[in-house]
């Protein structure tokens, strides 16, 4: 019966049985959400376990790819509606909402970029068109930080929030920093790679095998016809090779590089015959300058092999030394058949593969060593010839030839 004490009774001891198993599993809970820390702890894990995350992606610097993972982890970081990362010349990556305005960053990101000072536009200066459709406009704002790696700005970080509150300004500033301290280590990663391969191809590897048998062929096609030209051909080959590979030293003189230049354009000169014509105008005061190891002589070589040997009749090489205030400039021009500016630019970033690796090694070395303002100037077109730039200051504490 319903209104038993038995009944009554077993009823009260289900309630307390459930009552019972209701505060065992909150007090498990409890138990393990304490386990995890405080809030504030929780808050440091969740914020170190995202940078950490992001800066995997980061660490062969701001490409595309990383930049779009790390994108990810950086806008639940901050908690905003869209994150983007830019180079210095386009967006690298776009994550969240708002792509309307993704064509309209790189103008939005110009002060930045150009000033190293973030940009702060407010609600109602800036507006997102509403849905694919259009409709009603939505209030965005942006906070635009730019990421400073040493004394450049290489790019910005874009975050798009409903207001830019000083909290989120603030943090959006620590988080471009933080992005640039990534660069920075993706640089340094680089430049002691770049500087162990660049040793290597100097001293090993900057004689090209198709040189070496050419030349050979050419002095082998003189020992029956003219046994006296072989034999300095010969002495000649020797001689160039041993500079070549010499074991000492990461920087040698004007002068020697020169000496080193014409050893190799009098064996070329043996295959090609009058085809090659040579043009020399030196300053003598700047032939004592210190300048890195092989970084005229490969340039020389793509004037002949991409230059003049894919043209018919002869071609002309003009080598110019010249003293300009605190530089020595060195300019090798070619009236060859030249290349396209935009497979030389993208073979010089290391994104394509190209004959011109002596051009990428040289540009990479002379980077690393006079920072990224001195690397080569090229200017060419197809069917117009090659004009290369070298400046290296004469003054150079440190570097001993």
């Amino acid at each position: 019966m319903p209104d038993s004490p038995l009944f009554t009774a077993a009823a009260v001891a289900v309630i307390a049985l459930a009552i019972a198993v209701v505060v065992g599993v909150g007090l498990k809970v409890l138990r393990s959400f304490r386990e995890l820390g405080t809030d504030a702890e929780r808050a440091i894990y969740n914020t170190l376990h995202a940078a950490s995350k992001a800066g995997q992606h980061l660490r062969t610097g701001l490409n595309p790819a990383g930049a779009a993972k790390a994108s990810r982890q950086l806008r639940n970081l901050l908690g905003c509606d869209a994150l983007a990362i830019t180079d210095t010349s386009g967006v690298l990556a776009w994550d969240g909402p708002s792509e309307e305005l993704k064509p309209l960053l790189m103008g939005l990101a110009s002060e930045a970029l150009a000033g190293g000072r973030t940009t702060v536009i407010h609600a109602g200066d800036l507006r997102a068109p509403h849905g694919k459709t259009g409709g009603p406009a939505t209030p965005v704002a942006a906070v635009i930080a730019p990421i400073r790696a040493g004394t450049r700005v290489a790019g910005v970080v874009a975050v798009f929030a409903p207001a830019a509150s000083a909290g989120l300004v603030r943090a959006t500033g620590e988080v471009a920093d933080w992005v640039a301290t990534q660069v920075e280590l993706a640089e340094l990663d680089a430049s002691r790679t770049l500087l162990m391969e660049a040793e290597v191809r100097a001293l090993r590897a900057q004689i090209s095998p198709h040189f070496i048998y050419n030349s050979l062929n050419a002095i082998a096609s003189f020992i029956n016809t003219d046994p006296e030209r072989a034999r300095e051909l010969v002495v000649e080959f020797a001689d160039f090779t041993r500079y070549s590979f010499r074991r000492h030293g990461d920087f040698t003189t004007l002068a020697e590089e020169l000496r080193c230049i014409d050893r190799y354009l009098l064996l070329e000169r043996a295959r090609f015959g009058e085809r090659v014509q040579v043009s020399l105008r030196i300053a003598p005061e700047v032939l004592s300058t210190v300048i890195p190891f092989l970084s005229l002589q490969p340039l020389v070589e793509n004037a002949v092999r991409h230059g003049l040997e894919a043209k018919e009749g002869p071609g002309h090489i003009t080598i110019t030394a010249n003293d300009s205030g605190a530089f020595a400039e060195v300019t090798i021009e070619d009236d060859g058949v030249g290349m396209d500016p935009e497979h030389l630019r993208s073979m010089l970033a290391g994104h394509s593969d190209g004959d011109h690796v002596g051009l990428r090694n040289v540009d990479s070395r002379l980077r690393q060593v006079y920072g990224d303002d001195n690397g080569l100037v090229i200017e060419t077109a197809p069917g117009e010839g090659t004009l290369i730039t070298m400046r290296v200051p004469k003054s150079q504490p440190g570097h001993d030839a």
